[in-house]
C-alpha cells in the first residue's frame, strides 16, 4: 500500500476525509491499491460507494484548479480501480466518482480552497450494435444501470 508522505498531501487527504465525513460518507480506505491501480479515498453511506481522487497543490497555477489536474487516462485507472473494488468487496450499492481538489498554505497547512465535484465524471460504454460510442452513458453494474446521460 502506498502512503502519502508529503505534508500537502497528508493535509489534503485529511481534509478530503473530513468532507466525506461531513456529508454522512464513513471513509473505508486512503489510497487504496490494486497492482497498478489506485484510488486515493473509497467511502460509502448506506446507498452509494465513492471513488475519490484528492488533488492537493499549493497554489492555483493561473487560472488551473487543482480538481482540472485529473485527465482521462486517471478517470479511466480511477474506473477500473473502482471495479476491481466491487468485485472484490462484493459490493452491490451504487458507484460515484469523486474529485476533491484543495489549495493548502505550504506554511501553516491552512486551506484556503475546496471544491467537492460529486459525480465528475461516470464510466463511458460503447456500442454494443456499432462498435463506437454512441453518446448514450449506461454502465451495468450487478445488473442496474448506474447511470445514463446525453452528451
Amino acid at each position: 500500500m502506498a502512503f502519502v508522505t508529503n505534508p500537502i498531501g497528508i493535509a489534503g487527504e485529511a481534509e478530503a476525509t473530513k468532507m466525506l465525513e461531513a456529508k454522512g460518507f464513513k471513509v473505508l480506505e486512503h489510497n487504496w491499491r490494486m497492482g497498478h491501480l489506485e484510488v486515493d479515498l473509497i467511502a460509502e453511506n448506506k446507498k452509494e460507494i465513492v471513488f475519490a481522487e484528492v488533488k492537493a497543490r499549493t497554489t492555483m497555477y493561473g487560472d488551473i484548479r487543482p480538481e482540472e489536474y485529473v485527465d482521462e487516462n486517471k478517470k479511466r485507472r480511477m474506473i477500473a480501480a473502482g471495479n476491481a473494488y466491487v468485485k472484490q468487496h462484493k459490493s452491490d450499492k451504487s458507484l460515484r466518482f469523486d474529485i476533491i481538489g484543495l489549495v493548502v498554505d505550504p506554511q501553516t497547512n491552512e486551506i484556503t480552497y475546496r471544491c467537492h465535484m460529486e459525480n465528475a465524471f461516470r464510466p463511458q460504454m460503447k456500442s454494443m450494435n456499432s462498435g463506437f460510442f454512441n453518446g448514450q452513458c449506461r454502465w451495468g453494474h450487478r445488473n442496474k444501470t448506474i447511470g445514463t446521460r446525453r452528451k
